[in-house]
């Protein structure tokens, strides 16, 4: 049975508005898995849905047709919608001083009116400082939406501005007695960024929120539904697709998923992901591959950190 969580608007803006990050006692355990921080820090996600075509919102797992030749999923989109289990994909890099958790939402069908594609994948990069507690603290968060990235802080951040602006608080709601990150989506072309606190724009809208570890994701009640839980998905899973990044089947180009409906071969996995204008030497695809330079030259007042990754799944 689905678990039920309080989503009112009212409530949550008073309880998303506190800066304080909660972290779990230090303890002698092991180091955390990916898959451990992953849900640690796993954002409470908001997707405005439109009203005429609310299920071309949800989010998916790139195969929920059964298959995965992506040229096919905006026609699977009308016959599968009974499959629409609420997926997001994540993979973790680390350096001495930090931990960079990539998450991606995918669609199967970016529907805007102008430059509508087959597939979409925006998502967001979140920062979080080793600090000898188990799971660390969040210190920043990017996202992407639409070939451009947006920085934000928690509340009561240290860190300033570099190279990019910071363009607003993040905002963190309690769940299950941690301290998540929030992202909001829009309907239609599900560009991505922080939560803002408010309700969704004509009153209709899906939260999702971190399932149970190794559970399934939930298929939305309708396009107005708080509460329903997604399921994450390692990139670098045996069979999924970091493995399958050469697969002609899926991907057209190296990170760019096939689809022949509307702009063809249009959306792209975090590790072809570009910010247009943020210059030259950040180039495509390292808010995943190499997200502590990105990071590095977006903020200032860091504090210690290292630019020495200890672990790199996307270089090895």
């Amino acid at each position: 049975m689905r678990r039920r969580r309080l989503a009112l608007a009212t409530w949550l803006v008073a309880t998303t508005c506190c800066a304080t990050v909660l972290t779990l006692p230090s303890t002698a355990e092991a180091a955390p898995s990916d898959a451990e921080l992953a849900q640690r820090w796993a954002p409470v996600h908001y997707q405005d849905t439109a009203d005429d075509k609310p299920t071309a919102d949800y989010l998916s797992s790139v195969d929920f047709d059964g298959d995965w030749d992506t040229r096919n999923n905006q026609q699977s989109l009308s016959t599968h919608q009974d499959r629409l289990n609420a997926t997001v994909y994540y993979s973790v890099v680390e350096t001495g001083t930090h931990w960079f958790i990539t998450y991606a939402y995918f669609h199967p069908r970016d529907w805007q009116p102008f430059g509508g594609h087959e597939n979409d994948m925006e998502g967001v990069m979140e920062v979080v400082r080793k600090d000898g507690t188990p799971y660390g603290t969040l210190e920043a968060m990017i996202s992407q939406a639409h070939n451009h990235y947006y920085s934000y802080i928690p509340r009561g951040g240290t860190w300033t501005e570099g190279r990019e602006s910071i363009d607003g608080d993040l905002l963190t709601q309690p769940l299950e007695g941690n301290s998540h990150p929030t992202s909001f989506q829009e309907a239609k072309g599900h560009g991505t960024y922080r939560w803002d606190g408010e309700e969704f724009d004509g009153g209709d809208g899906i939260v999702y929120y971190p399932g149970a570890p190794g559970g399934p994701g939930e298929v939305p009640d309708s396009g107005n539904d708080r509460s329903v839980q997604y399921q994450l998905v390692d990139f670098f899973a045996p069979g999924g697709l970091w493995e399958r990044r050469h697969d002609p089947v899926t991907y057209a180009e190296y990170g760019a998923f096939g689809g022949d409906d509307g702009k063809d071969n249009a959306a792209h996995t975090p590790w072809a992901w570009d910010d247009k204008d943020d210059g030259s030497d950040l180039q495509k695809g390292s808010i995943a591959t190499d997200p502590a330079y990105l990071i590095d030259q977006y903020f200032d007042n860091k504090g210690d950190y290292s630019l020495e990754y200890t672990r790199n799944p996307y270089a090895e």
